[in-house]
């Protein structure tokens, strides 16, 4: 069988620890997960970076594994045949240089066929994906279908990729980035052993009114030049309901208004801030062109002369 070097695949020395080897592992299988990643061979490379997981993610396998790499055969990558490490037991068949799965051949060992005495289980891995929802779901929570792509072996024991389609709870609060956990709907187990877990990233759909930074909103509120410079009361829909707002006299476009309290909806709720757009009229009658010539005669106002014009 060729020898994979699993340790180059996840970018990582033959001596890293079992935590640095899973860091490396999650770090890239979010990178290049077919339901996260653009990358073109994003396919291929989940499956070889699940595989090379499946082997270094675990004290059994990556013992023989290793055992394997210090063999004369590994180290020119040709084929070659799998010797078991010391004191592992009896039982373990020895693979020929025509064997052409390296990954199958190696659980093999590892894993069943020649262990008679227990079956080897593995829990399986945790799987990552992204979901998009509205500013609106995340204040008052929702329920979403998703259709995810995931590696799984079939019966000869290659790997494939099927669809699966799962009901989400979006719970109220949720804030773009925070990770929701679906326990058990990972990766399948081998030999009888539970999934992993599912980890759905929260993305917000983008939205021309609100944009949300953390636990704070920010919405854009059109306001009129009588409103903006005289001030008053003015209704505004947000996404937790309409509000009375009180515009200051003298305000321009940009000024912002803090609504303490009304930002995303989380166990410490963050602000809503309205960010006031003065909107002109259109002078597109008669009527609206009279005054419009009014307020450039009667009112003495030069916008630029701030900047020496």
């Amino acid at each position: 069988m060729d020898y994979k070097d699993y340790y180059k695949e996840l970018g990582v020395e033959k001596t890293a620890s079992e935590a640095d080897i899973k860091k490396a592992y999650r770090k890239l299988v979010r990178k290049y997960h077919p339901d996260v990643s653009k990358e073109p061979d994003a396919d291929k490379r989940t499956k070889e970076l699940n595989e090379a997981y499946g082997v270094l993610g675990d004290a059994e396998k990556r013992a023989a594994y290793d055992e394997l790499g210090r063999q004369p055969h590994a180290q020119g990558g040709q084929g070659g045949s799998f010797r078991p490490p010391p004191n592992w037991g009896s039982g373990y068949e020895s693979s020929s240089a025509d064997d052409s799965d390296f990954f199958a051949d190696l659980f093999a060992h590892v894993g069943g066929r020649g262990r008679t005495n227990s079956q080897f289980q593995m829990q399986g891995e945790d799987s990552h994906a992204a979901i998009e929802v509205s500013l609106h779901d995340s204040y008052h929570g929702a329920k979403r279908t998703i259709v995810l792509r995931v590696p799984e072996a079939d019966g000869q024991g290659r790997v494939v990729t099927r669809e699966r389609t799962l009901e989400v709870t979006i719970p109220k609060g949720v804030t773009e980035g925070q990770q929701l956990r679906m326990k058990g709907q990972g990766n399948p187990g081998s030999g009888g052993a539970p999934a992993g877990d599912l980890y759905l990233e929260i993305r917000f759909q983008n939205d021309a009114r609100y944009k949300a930074e953390g636990r704070d909103v920010f919405e854009t509120v059109p306001v009129t030049p009588w409103e903006a410079a005289l001030g008053g009361s003015i209704e505004v829909a947000t996404p937790s309901g309409t509000v009375s707002v009180t515009v200051p006299p003298n305000s321009q476009t940009g000024r912002k208004l803090r609504l303490k309290g009304r930002g995303i909806p989380a166990a410490q709720p963050g602000d809503l801030y309205l960010l006031l757009e003065v909107v002109l009229p259109p002078a597109n009658d008669a009527k609206a062109r009279e005054l419009y010539e009014t307020m450039a005669r009667e009112m003495a106002f030069n916008p630029r002369q701030k900047l020496g014009a």
